[in-house]
């Protein structure tokens, strides 16, 4: 299902995960640590990917679309937010 939140919502989400939280969500989604942290805004590409993240200029640090929130929803139940 596709989710919007503001990129400044993003990143107070990702800095309240305890640590290793990113590996923990790349391990569950057998993907690279680099590709999570893309989905938080990261810039790595020759080591992640980007998958299905869309970001836009605004308000708020801008917007931020994604059409999957599987690892949104995961880093949420971890901080239960």
């Amino acid at each position: 299902m596709a989710v919007t939140i503001t990129f400044n919502e993003l990143r107070n989400i990702k800095d309240q995960l305890p640590s290793g939280s990113i590996r923990k969500i790349a391990d569950k989604l057998d993907m690279n640590e680099e590709t999570v942290r893309n989905y938080f805004g990261g810039r790595n590409f020759e080591k992640g990917e980007t998958i299905g993240v869309h970001f836009e200029q605004g308000p708020g640090g801008g917007i931020v679309s994604f059409d999957d929130s599987t690892i949104l929803d995961m880093a949420k139940r971890m901080i239960e937010y």
